[in-house]
């Protein structure tokens, strides 16, 4: 487990902050040095201290422990049933017995009661489609839970409901200022509101920006990060701000032309071309031979890996053969590329050259080109889409491509699928981006009714994410119980699963929480931004362009940024958190700890954590500077797994 230590300086009465990453395999929170001179402990063992009902704040394991301190009454119950049980087994059978009693089952949980959410709307319609389409997810999910014997978990109370939708929608926490707006809604109709606030804000814009380019780029080779990257996001950005339908940014993507300075829609392509065609069947075949962008379009917009495909026919998906991928495939050969990016493995600080993309109509203009299969027979083929439809003379074929695309069954559904799972941590396929046989979704008339319901509203991705995150199951707990703590039955989102914060996430919640951004310029914050996530990031993307993972916790995220910004951030006199709570609170402890939990976990206090956090203030030798037990207190929440986790 880590933990993060803060020792003691013998002699001169200070606490110095030497923040070490230490590795203990079975210890969550570590009990810290004592010193002996001044019989003090050190502020992070205090906090240490500070169990509460619901598990350890601070602990390695946040999850379980408060899974475990929510499953302890649930569990006694069962023990004591299971005594019982033996000790009438060990009693002799009756001889008047003629067979043996059936065997009782456990008694389920009780069936929780949902609170009623009244969803608000711009507009009576808007109103309408939404209270329509989240009544159809509540009940197809509910039907799915009796079904399968599955008793949902609890709903989440408010505080922990706005941290997660400014995860989700705006991709950081919730500052303390628009805590404070958000608990003054009408109850009922609290939740539905902050959705509304949060689909209007600028950050919404940003931050799915960050995810689409993602997407698109993958994390991984030249176009994962830097200049490339930063155009796209920008160009996002203004398409999200705008509330393009989806269906336009893939039309966009897929029929991009000019160079990426002035429309970096293109970078999408640039990104995977793959490798050059022998220069003397250029001609006839193309430029490129376009595997790694055949794949990425397939996976993105159909939710179909056809990357096997490429050498021989789909192993288990049994519609899917070679003549599909290189169908696909040959709908992009007349695509070339004016300039030449920089090898991966060049010096990232070089500066990144302009680029372009078009479409040469006199390269392989008979639209043939030929594919190898596994018992080395050479076959042709032409552009058709899924064998099915065939390239007409009325358009380029990337317009065509793109038209077939979305006027596929798996258009909406792919996107359903995977916007889905930003929500809840899991799509209603694993993985997202293979719809086959053998990956059936867990709940397929609910998954059939959104994507219709996404495409019949013109696939407006606001709509989309307000439908979800209205719904009952947007709002159920982390914590389990016994009929859905198995991972088997994740699928059937009776709970919601645990999702650990995205580098960007990470970023821009330290920012709001540290306000950090309020000292900071444009270009400076841009600086930290590019060094955090290049610190942060570590690459493991492929040639097929799979999504790539991200390294690291809290703690060694806030070891690897450049100590001196986060130790200012957190220190600073005027504009810091912990000053200005101070500055406003004077001297009630109460409310200065309040106003740090509100800032990194976006809840106050609980009485038992207040209580114990003023106790260890109290235990603590006076300090020369006031502000320094709360600079501890508030880099303890910073590096607890609470702030960490999107729960």
């Amino acid at each position: 487990m880590i933990c993060v230590v803060n020792t003691l300086a013998g002699g001169n009465n200070k606490c110095v902050h030497f923040r070490l990453l230490c590795t203990f395999s079975t210890l969550r929170i570590l009990p810290m040095a004592h010193n002996a001179k001044t019989k003090r402990f050190s502020f992070w063992h205090l906090v240490a201290l500070g169990t509460v009902s619901t598990g350890l704040l601070l602990s390695a394991d946040f999850s379980v422990a408060q899974e475990k301190e929510t499953k302890k009454q649930a569990t006694a119950k069962d023990d004591k049933e299971a005594k019982k049980d033996d000790k009438d087994s060990k009693e002799p059978a009756k001889k008047d017995d003629k067979e043996p009693l059936a065997e009782k089952s456990a008694p389920l949980p009780p069936y929780p009661v949902f609170p009623k959410l009244t969803i608000v709307g711009k507009t009576p319609d808007e109103k309408l489609i939404t209270e329509q389409v989240v009544k159809s997810i509540n009940q197809k999910l509910d039907n799915s839970w009796k079904e399968n014997k599955i008793v949902p978990s609890g709903f989440i109370d408010e505080y922990e409901f706005i941290r997660r939708v400014s995860l989700d929608v705006v991709g950081r926490i919730a500052s303390p200022e628009e805590i404070a707006k958000y608990m003054r809604y009408p109850q009922a109709s609290r939740r539905s509101q902050i959705i509304e606030d949060l689909l209007a804000s600028e950050d919404y814009p940003r931050h799915w920006a960050n995810h689409f380019t993602n997407w698109f780029l993958t994390r991984s080779g030249t176009f994962g990060k830097g200049k490339y990257h930063e155009e796209t996001a920008v160009w996002l950005e203004d398409q999200f701000a705008s509330n393009r339908g989806y269906h336009d940014l893939a039309k966009d993507v897929i029929t991009a032309s000019g160079e990426n300075t002035e429309n970096a829609a293109v970078n999408f392509i640039l990104a995977h071309l793959g490798e050059p065609v022998p220069a003397a069947k250029q001609s006839q075949e193309g430029k490129f031979e376009m595997v790694p962008i055949t794949s990425r379009i397939t996976r993105l917009f159909l939710g179909i890996q056809m990357q096997c495909a490429q050498c021989h026919d789909h192993p288990f998906n049994n519609s899917i053969t070679q003549k599909h991928f290189w169908g696909i495939n040959a709908f992009l050969r007349q695509v070339e590329r004016t300039g030449t990016p920089p090898a991966e493995t060049a010096n990232r600080m070089m500066t990144l050259p302009k680029l372009g993309l078009k479409d040469n109509t006199s390269t392989n203009a008979d639209g043939i080109i030929f594919f190898e299969k596994r018992n080395g027979v050479i076959l042709p083929t032409k552009p058709i889409f899924m064998e099915e439809k065939k390239l007409s003379g009325s358009t380029g074929r990337r317009d065509q491509l793109a038209a077939f695309i979305i006027d596929h069954e798996n258009f909406p559904k792919s996107a359903v699928n995977r916007m889905w799972s930003v929500f809840f941590g899991k799509g209603f396929t694993t993985p997202i981006d293979d719809f086959n046989e053998q990956n059936v979704p867990t709940n397929p008339e609910l998954l059939q009714e959104l994507a219709s319901s996404f495409k019949n509203y013109n696939y407006d991705l606001k709509k989309l994410i307000r439908w979800i995150c209205n719904s009952n199951a947007y709002n159920l707990t982390f914590v389990a119980n016994k009929t859905n703590d198995k991972p088997e039955v994740e699928g059937l989102f009776s709970r919601m699963l645990l999702k650990s914060m995205s580098p960007e996430q990470l970023f821009e919640s330290l920012m709001v929480s540290t306000k950090a951004e309020a000292a900071e310029s444009k270009d400076a914050k841009k600086n930290l931004r590019t060094s955090w996530l290049n610190k942060l990031v570590s690459n493991f993307g492929d040639d097929e362009g799979n999504e790539v993972n991200f390294n690291g916790t809290v703690v060694q995220a806030l070891l690897m940024m450049n100590g001196k910004d986060i130790n200012d951030a957190i220190s600073r006199k005027d504009k810091g958190t912990v000053s200005i709570a101070m500055a406003r609170n004077k001297t009630n402890s109460n409310a200065i700890i309040n106003e740090l939990f509100l800032a990194t976990l976006n809840r106050p206090a609980r009485p038992a954590e207040a209580l114990k956090i003023s106790k260890g203030l109290a235990m603590r030798t006076k300090d020369k500077n006031p502000m320094d037990p709360y600079q501890d207190l508030f880099w303890a929440l910073l590096n607890s797994n609470e702030f960490l986790l999107n729960h």
